[in-house]
Protein backbone atom coordinates (compact mmCIF):
# COMPACT_ATOMS: atom_id res chain seq x y z
CA UNK A 1 0.00 0.00 0.00
CA UNK A 2 1.41 3.37 -0.96
CA UNK A 3 1.67 6.20 1.57
CA UNK A 4 -0.89 8.20 -0.42
CA UNK A 5 -3.34 5.29 -0.48
CA UNK A 6 -2.96 4.79 3.28
CA UNK A 7 -3.51 8.50 3.88
CA UNK A 8 -6.62 8.58 1.70
CA UNK A 9 -8.06 5.56 3.50
CA UNK A 10 -7.32 7.16 6.86
CA UNK A 11 -9.19 10.30 5.86
CA UNK A 12 -12.21 8.48 4.46
CA UNK A 13 -12.30 6.01 7.34
CA UNK A 14 -12.43 8.76 9.97
CA UNK A 15 -15.04 10.82 8.14
CA UNK A 16 -18.69 11.02 9.06
CA UNK A 17 -21.60 12.49 7.20
CA UNK A 18 -24.50 13.08 9.56
CA UNK A 19 -23.12 13.50 13.08
CA UNK A 20 -22.76 16.94 14.69
CA UNK A 21 -19.29 18.45 14.96
CA UNK A 22 -17.50 18.15 18.29
CA UNK A 23 -14.52 20.47 18.56
CA UNK A 24 -13.39 23.11 16.07
CA UNK A 25 -12.74 23.07 12.34
CA UNK A 26 -9.45 21.39 11.52
CA UNK A 27 -6.35 22.36 9.59
CA UNK A 28 -5.40 19.27 7.64
CA UNK A 29 -1.66 19.76 7.09
CA UNK A 30 -0.34 22.42 9.49
CA UNK A 31 0.98 19.92 12.03
CA UNK A 32 2.65 17.80 9.35
CA UNK A 33 4.30 20.90 7.92
CA UNK A 34 5.60 21.79 11.40
CA UNK A 35 7.03 18.28 11.78
CA UNK A 36 8.86 18.40 8.45
CA UNK A 37 10.16 21.90 9.11
CA UNK A 38 11.60 20.86 12.49
CA UNK A 39 13.21 17.79 10.93
CA UNK A 40 14.65 19.67 7.96
CA UNK A 41 16.04 22.49 10.10
CA UNK A 42 17.67 20.02 12.46
CA UNK A 43 16.06 21.65 15.49
CA UNK A 44 14.64 18.44 16.92
CA UNK A 45 15.29 14.73 16.74
CA UNK A 46 11.78 14.01 15.54
CA UNK A 47 10.56 10.57 14.41
CA UNK A 48 10.98 10.06 10.65
CA UNK A 49 7.60 8.36 10.23
CA UNK A 50 5.16 10.01 12.66
CA UNK A 51 1.67 8.68 13.35
CA UNK A 52 0.72 11.78 15.32
CA UNK A 53 1.95 15.34 15.11
CA UNK A 54 0.63 18.07 17.43
CA UNK A 55 1.03 21.73 16.51
CA UNK A 56 0.52 24.48 19.08
CA UNK A 57 -1.80 22.24 21.07
CA UNK A 58 -3.58 24.14 23.85
CA UNK A 59 -6.19 22.68 26.19
CA UNK A 60 -8.57 24.59 28.44
CA UNK A 61 -11.00 23.42 31.11
CA UNK A 62 -13.33 26.37 31.38
CA UNK A 63 -11.07 29.35 32.08
CA UNK A 64 -8.19 27.15 33.25
CA UNK A 65 -5.41 26.88 30.66
CA UNK A 66 -4.21 23.32 31.31
CA UNK A 67 -1.61 22.90 28.54
CA UNK A 68 0.21 25.48 26.44
CA UNK A 69 1.60 25.25 22.88
CA UNK A 70 2.62 21.58 22.73
CA UNK A 71 4.47 20.52 19.56
CA UNK A 72 5.17 16.79 19.50
CA UNK A 73 5.66 13.94 17.02
CA UNK A 74 4.91 10.30 17.83
CA UNK A 75 6.78 7.72 15.76
CA UNK A 76 5.25 4.64 14.15
CA UNK A 77 5.92 1.42 16.09
CA UNK A 78 7.64 3.36 18.83
CA UNK A 79 6.87 3.77 22.52
CA UNK A 80 6.75 7.40 23.57
CA UNK A 81 6.74 8.18 27.30
CA UNK A 82 5.19 11.37 28.70
CA UNK A 83 6.73 12.23 32.07
CA UNK A 84 6.57 15.12 34.50
CA UNK A 85 5.22 16.20 37.90
CA UNK A 86 1.54 16.03 38.78
CA UNK A 87 -0.54 18.74 37.14
CA UNK A 88 1.83 19.30 34.20
CA UNK A 89 -0.72 18.23 31.58
CA UNK A 90 0.74 14.96 30.33
CA UNK A 91 -2.53 13.00 30.80
CA UNK A 92 -4.44 15.89 29.24
CA UNK A 93 -2.23 15.67 26.15
CA UNK A 94 -2.69 11.89 26.05
CA UNK A 95 -6.48 12.26 26.09
CA UNK A 96 -6.30 14.70 23.18
CA UNK A 97 -4.86 11.96 20.98
CA UNK A 98 -8.16 10.07 20.85
CA UNK A 99 -10.56 12.90 21.73
CA UNK A 100 -11.37 11.64 25.22
CA UNK A 101 -11.44 15.27 26.33
CA UNK A 102 -14.61 15.65 24.25
CA UNK A 103 -16.36 13.84 27.10
CA UNK A 104 -15.56 16.70 29.53
CA UNK A 105 -18.16 19.46 29.01
CA UNK A 106 -15.81 22.33 29.90
CA UNK A 107 -12.87 21.12 27.80
CA UNK A 108 -11.73 23.09 24.78
CA UNK A 109 -8.91 22.07 22.44
CA UNK A 110 -7.05 24.51 20.20
CA UNK A 111 -4.25 23.85 17.72
CA UNK A 112 -3.91 20.72 15.63
CA UNK A 113 -3.64 17.01 16.38
CA UNK A 114 -2.69 15.36 13.10
CA UNK A 115 -3.13 11.60 12.66
CA UNK A 116 -1.53 10.28 9.47
CA UNK A 117 -1.71 13.82 8.11
CA UNK A 118 -5.34 14.59 8.99
CA UNK A 119 -6.63 16.67 11.90
CA UNK A 120 -8.68 14.38 14.16
CA UNK A 121 -10.66 17.43 15.31
CA UNK A 122 -11.79 18.20 11.77
CA UNK A 123 -15.50 18.85 11.40
CA UNK A 124 -16.17 15.67 9.36
CA UNK A 125 -14.26 13.37 11.70
CA UNK A 126 -16.19 10.79 13.72
CA UNK A 127 -14.77 10.69 17.30
CA UNK A 128 -16.03 7.13 17.78
CA UNK A 129 -14.02 5.97 14.78
CA UNK A 130 -11.03 7.89 16.17
CA UNK A 131 -11.30 5.94 19.43
CA UNK A 132 -11.61 2.63 17.56
CA UNK A 133 -8.32 3.31 15.79
CA UNK A 134 -6.68 4.80 18.88
CA UNK A 135 -7.37 2.56 21.87
CA UNK A 136 -6.81 3.46 25.51
CA UNK A 137 -5.82 1.65 28.71
CA UNK A 138 -6.47 3.52 31.94
CA UNK A 139 -4.60 3.89 35.22
CA UNK A 140 -6.80 1.53 37.20
CA UNK A 141 -7.86 -1.78 35.63
CA UNK A 142 -11.51 -1.34 34.68
CA UNK A 143 -12.93 -4.60 33.32
CA UNK A 144 -16.67 -4.62 32.70
CA UNK A 145 -18.79 -6.73 35.10
CA UNK A 146 -19.03 -9.37 32.39
CA UNK A 147 -17.25 -12.56 31.47
CA UNK A 148 -13.66 -12.50 30.26
CA UNK A 149 -14.91 -13.42 26.79
CA UNK A 150 -17.54 -10.66 26.71
CA UNK A 151 -15.02 -8.06 27.86
CA UNK A 152 -12.82 -8.73 24.84
CA UNK A 153 -15.75 -9.08 22.44
CA UNK A 154 -17.44 -5.89 23.65
CA UNK A 155 -15.60 -3.42 21.41
CA UNK A 156 -16.02 -5.36 18.14
CA UNK A 157 -19.71 -5.90 18.93
CA UNK A 158 -20.63 -2.31 19.75
CA UNK A 159 -18.67 -0.88 16.82
CA UNK A 160 -20.20 -3.35 14.39
CA UNK A 161 -16.90 -4.87 13.31
CA UNK A 162 -17.25 -7.61 10.75
CA UNK A 163 -15.34 -10.67 11.95
CA UNK A 164 -15.29 -14.20 10.56
CA UNK A 165 -15.09 -15.74 14.02
CA UNK A 166 -15.53 -13.92 17.32
CA UNK A 167 -13.94 -16.88 19.09
CA UNK A 168 -10.80 -16.50 17.02
CA UNK A 169 -10.72 -12.75 17.58
CA UNK A 170 -11.04 -13.16 21.35
CA UNK A 171 -8.25 -15.75 21.39
CA UNK A 172 -6.03 -13.56 19.23
CA UNK A 173 -6.53 -10.49 21.46
CA UNK A 174 -5.91 -12.44 24.66
CA UNK A 175 -2.83 -14.03 23.12
CA UNK A 176 -1.61 -10.60 22.06
CA UNK A 177 -2.03 -9.42 25.64
CA UNK A 178 -0.10 -12.46 26.98
CA UNK A 179 -3.18 -13.67 28.86
CA UNK A 180 -4.63 -16.53 26.79
CA UNK A 181 -2.79 -19.38 28.50
CA UNK A 182 -3.94 -18.15 31.91
CA UNK A 183 -7.64 -17.76 31.08
CA UNK A 184 -8.44 -20.04 28.13
CA UNK A 185 -10.26 -22.52 30.38
CA UNK A 186 -12.37 -19.90 32.19
CA UNK A 187 -13.51 -17.50 29.48
CA UNK A 188 -17.09 -17.51 30.82
CA UNK A 189 -16.03 -16.52 34.33
CA UNK A 190 -16.49 -12.95 35.57
CA UNK A 191 -13.49 -10.77 34.76
CA UNK A 192 -13.54 -9.24 38.24
CA UNK A 193 -12.25 -12.54 39.58
CA UNK A 194 -8.87 -11.98 37.91
CA UNK A 195 -5.87 -10.54 39.74
CA UNK A 196 -5.04 -6.87 39.27
CA UNK A 197 -2.28 -7.60 36.79
CA UNK A 198 -4.49 -9.99 34.83
CA UNK A 199 -7.29 -7.43 34.78
CA UNK A 200 -4.95 -4.83 33.28
CA UNK A 201 -3.79 -7.26 30.61
CA UNK A 202 -7.46 -8.02 29.92
CA UNK A 203 -8.03 -4.30 29.41
CA UNK A 204 -5.12 -4.28 26.96
CA UNK A 205 -6.72 -7.25 25.15
CA UNK A 206 -10.01 -5.34 25.05
CA UNK A 207 -8.21 -2.32 23.59
CA UNK A 208 -6.47 -4.27 20.81
CA UNK A 209 -9.55 -6.39 19.95
CA UNK A 210 -10.82 -3.59 17.70
CA UNK A 211 -7.52 -3.75 15.72
CA UNK A 212 -6.37 -0.22 16.55
CA UNK A 213 -3.36 1.52 15.08
CA UNK A 214 -2.33 3.15 18.37
CA UNK A 215 -2.61 2.18 22.04
CA UNK A 216 -2.58 4.93 24.67
CA UNK A 217 -1.70 3.96 28.25
CA UNK A 218 -2.34 6.31 31.18
CA UNK A 219 -0.13 5.10 34.05
CA UNK A 220 -1.05 1.45 33.35
CA UNK A 221 1.15 0.04 36.11
CA UNK A 222 0.54 2.50 38.94
CA UNK A 223 -1.87 0.15 40.75
CA UNK A 224 0.16 -3.02 40.15
CA UNK A 225 2.84 -4.85 42.11
CA UNK A 226 6.40 -5.17 40.71
CA UNK A 227 5.83 -8.63 39.21
CA UNK A 228 2.66 -7.56 37.41
CA UNK A 229 4.40 -4.35 36.31
CA UNK A 230 7.22 -6.36 34.75
CA UNK A 231 4.72 -8.43 32.77
CA UNK A 232 3.05 -5.28 31.44
CA UNK A 233 6.43 -3.82 30.45
CA UNK A 234 7.42 -7.03 28.66
CA UNK A 235 4.06 -6.97 26.91
CA UNK A 236 4.59 -3.37 25.77
CA UNK A 237 7.89 -4.36 24.18
CA UNK A 238 6.08 -7.07 22.21
CA UNK A 239 3.14 -4.84 21.25
CA UNK A 240 5.50 -2.21 19.86
CA UNK A 241 6.03 -4.42 16.81
CA UNK A 242 2.36 -4.08 15.88
CA UNK A 243 1.21 -0.82 17.43
CA UNK A 244 2.34 2.69 18.19
CA UNK A 245 2.24 3.17 21.98
CA UNK A 246 2.08 6.36 24.04
CA UNK A 247 2.42 5.96 27.80
CA UNK A 248 2.06 8.39 30.70
CA UNK A 249 4.14 7.34 33.69
CA UNK A 250 5.46 8.74 36.97
CA UNK A 251 7.99 5.91 37.12
CA UNK A 252 11.27 7.26 35.72
CA UNK A 253 12.85 3.80 35.63
CA UNK A 254 9.89 2.51 33.64
CA UNK A 255 10.16 5.31 31.11
CA UNK A 256 13.87 4.63 30.71
CA UNK A 257 13.29 0.88 30.31
CA UNK A 258 10.41 0.74 27.86
CA UNK A 259 10.32 3.90 25.73
CA UNK A 260 12.09 4.94 22.55
CA UNK A 261 11.43 8.65 23.04
CA UNK A 262 10.47 10.71 26.06
CA UNK A 263 8.69 14.03 26.43
CA UNK A 264 9.19 15.89 29.70
CA UNK A 265 6.44 18.26 30.81
CA UNK A 266 6.53 20.70 33.70
CA UNK A 267 4.40 23.42 35.25
CA UNK A 268 5.15 27.05 34.55
CA UNK A 269 3.63 30.35 35.61
CA UNK A 270 2.30 32.82 33.09
CA UNK A 271 4.17 36.07 33.56
CA UNK A 272 1.13 38.20 32.81
CA UNK A 273 -1.31 36.49 35.21
CA UNK A 274 0.71 34.23 37.49
CA UNK A 275 -1.56 31.31 36.56
CA UNK A 276 0.01 27.87 36.37
CA UNK A 277 -0.11 25.88 33.14
CA UNK A 278 1.44 22.71 31.78
CA UNK A 279 4.17 23.02 29.17
CA UNK A 280 6.45 20.74 27.18
CA UNK A 281 10.05 21.31 28.28
CA UNK A 282 12.01 18.79 26.23
CA UNK A 283 11.43 15.94 23.79
CA UNK A 284 14.10 13.59 22.49
CA UNK A 285 15.28 10.02 22.32
CA UNK A 286 14.97 8.42 25.74
CA UNK A 287 18.71 7.76 26.05
CA UNK A 288 19.38 11.45 25.43
CA UNK A 289 16.75 12.61 27.92
CA UNK A 290 18.07 10.39 30.70
CA UNK A 291 21.80 10.59 30.00
CA UNK A 292 22.36 14.13 28.72
CA UNK A 293 19.22 16.28 28.76
CA UNK A 294 19.42 19.69 27.14
CA UNK A 295 17.36 21.51 29.76
CA UNK A 296 18.36 21.82 33.41
CA UNK A 297 14.74 21.36 34.49
CA UNK A 298 14.70 17.93 32.88
CA UNK A 299 17.87 16.90 34.66
CA UNK A 300 16.54 18.15 37.99
CA UNK A 301 13.33 16.15 37.58
CA UNK A 302 14.79 12.82 36.50
CA UNK A 303 17.48 13.05 39.19
CA UNK A 304 14.85 13.61 41.88
CA UNK A 305 15.73 17.22 42.74
CA UNK A 306 12.08 18.17 42.31
CA UNK A 307 8.74 16.59 41.38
Amino acid sequence: MTDQTETDQTESGLARTAQPHIGRPGRHSAASETHHAARDEGKADVPPDPVFVTDKLNVYYGNFHAVTDVDLSFGKNEITALIGPSGCGKSTVLRCLNRMNDLIPTARVEGTVSYHGHDIYGERVDPIEVRRRIGMVFQKPNPFPKSIYDNVAYGPRVTGMKVDSMDDLVESALTGAALWDEVKDKLKQNANGLSGGQQQRLCIARAIATTPDVVLMDEPCSALDPIATLKIEELMAELRNRYTIVIVTHNMQQAARVSDRTAFFSVQQKSETGDRTGALVEFDKTTKIFESPSDRRTEDYISGRFG
